[in-house]
């Protein structure tokens, strides 16, 4: 019996085919029919509306431009330093045996007093015996004299008519002459090495450091300390070439009596209290520093621990301080916020239609607050005194007083 007996063919079902078919094609027409749906709904759905685009114009704080009168101020700061200033130092060798009470750090003391005496015993013996060699050169020399006149009488005597200057003493009385010279100076030698044993101020002033005491031995050029003038002080103010044109000053300038320089307030703050001081600018370098390109003008303080104090605080020297001088008087400028300033030389004006619009300004000078301008605004001319992002000429803008308000405002309506 053959396999083909035993296992016959299965009949063929045309309806399970069927089935089978629809299984697999049903969630291929589920997707298209998905896809078909969202095409046709996006297709009925109203095209939304369009809106014109509303440019809203920029709010901006201004001010009115004002024409005055100004007196410029120029600013700068400085170190006070002594006009005169010198270290102390001894001439000759010796042993410190005075040192003036007044002689110590912050002392002060008058010219003409002693500072530092060094022993001067060996230099008094020096002159005892300078002045014996002086006496007995003035006895050789008047011996000579004598001897001359006698040699000279004698002569006459004898008719001799030819005597040579041995026989009348004349080289002898010249070495004698000599003599007495150099012993003389060996006198006054010894009396100025004497004088020098006395270390005396040469000026009223203050002690800044002392570096010698009693029992020291001290060779030729030792420090003994520094002092220095409390009669004047200096400060060095460093000005640009705008500065020196706003001060009326120039290279070299040098007060004189018909010409005065300009007046200066200076101004620090010593033991937590501000203090201020009158001085006067009296002269300039004679060129300008070629590493900072500016020019030092020396501010003049006379008597700066006595009248020319601030209710007893003095202007000491050491001391950093603000000065404030005074410049020129611009008769027709226009003065606006320092705000208004744009870059070097450009502000922002509001024009009468609410644009804005940008222009080139003269500037003058500015300070911490105000801007000072010679040229470009017109009194009573609004100028854009806040900031501004991407300005450009013919923007549109709305001046108001607050922009707080405007802010406020423009949020309320945008709710709306």
């Amino acid at each position: 019996m053959t396999y083909a007996e035993t296992d016959p063919k299965p009949p063929f079902r045309p309806g399970l085919l069927i089935k089978r078919i629809l299984f697999l094609a049903l969630p291929v027409f589920v997707l298209i029919g998905s896809v078909g749906g969202f095409v046709a709904m996006g297709a009925l759905k109203p095209a939304p509306e369009e809106k014109a685009e509303i440019i809203e114009a920029l709010p901006v704080l201004t001010t009115v431009a004002q024409s005055e009168p100004v007196s410029i101020k120029v600013k700068g700061q400085g170190e006070v330093k002594a006009r005169s200033e010198v270290m102390l130092a001894s001439e000759i060798s010796g042993r410190v045996a005075y040192v003036s009470p007044k002689f110590l750090a912050g002392g002060q003391f008058e010219r003409g007093e002693t500072l530092v005496r060094l022993e001067s015993r060996e230099y008094e013996l020096g002159i005892v015996q300078a002045e014996a060699a002086v006496a007995q050169a003035h006895t050789a020399l008047l011996q000579e004299i004598s001897e001359g006149q006698i040699a000279s009488q004698g002569a006459e005597q004898l008719g001799l008519d030819q005597v040579s200057d041995l026989t009348l003493r004349h080289p002898q009385r010249a070495q004698a002459e000599a003599q007495l010279a150099s012993a003389q100076a060996r006198l006054d030698d010894t009396r100025l090495q004497l004088s020098r044993t006395r270390i005396v101020a040469p000026f009223t002033g203050r002690v800044r450091e002392k570096t010698v005491n009693i029992g020291a031995y001290v060779s030729p050029g030792a420090r003994l300390g520094e002092i220095y003038a409390s009669d004047v002080v200096d400060i060095a103010i460093a000005l640009t070439d705008s500065d020196l044109a706003n001060l009326g000053l120039g290279i070299g300038f040098s007060e004189t009596q018909a010409v005065k320089g300009p007046p200066v307030t200076l101004s620090a703050t010593v033991a937590g209290e501000p203090h201020t001081w009158s001085g006067r600018i009296t002269r300039t370098d004679s060129g300008f520093d070629p590493e900072t390109r500016v020019l030092f003008a020396y501010v003049e303080v006379r008597d700066p621990y006595g009248k020319g104090a601030d209710n007893g605080t003095p202007l000491a020297t050491g001391l950093f301080v603000d000065a404030e001088i005074d410049g020129r008087t611009l008769a027709d400028s226009v003065v606006l916020p320092r705000t208004a300033l744009r870059g070097k030389d450009n502000v922002y004006v509001a024009r009468e239609d609410d644009t804005l619009e940008i222009r080139p300004v003269e500037v003058a000078f500015s300070e911490r607050e105000r801007l000072i301008l010679t040229s470009g605004i017109g009194a009573g001319e609004r100028v854009v005194t806040s900031p501004v992002r991407a300005a450009s000429d013919g923007m549109k803008i709305k001046p108001v007083d607050r922009l707080e308000t405007a802010f406020a405002a423009d949020a309320s309506a945008a709710e709306e």
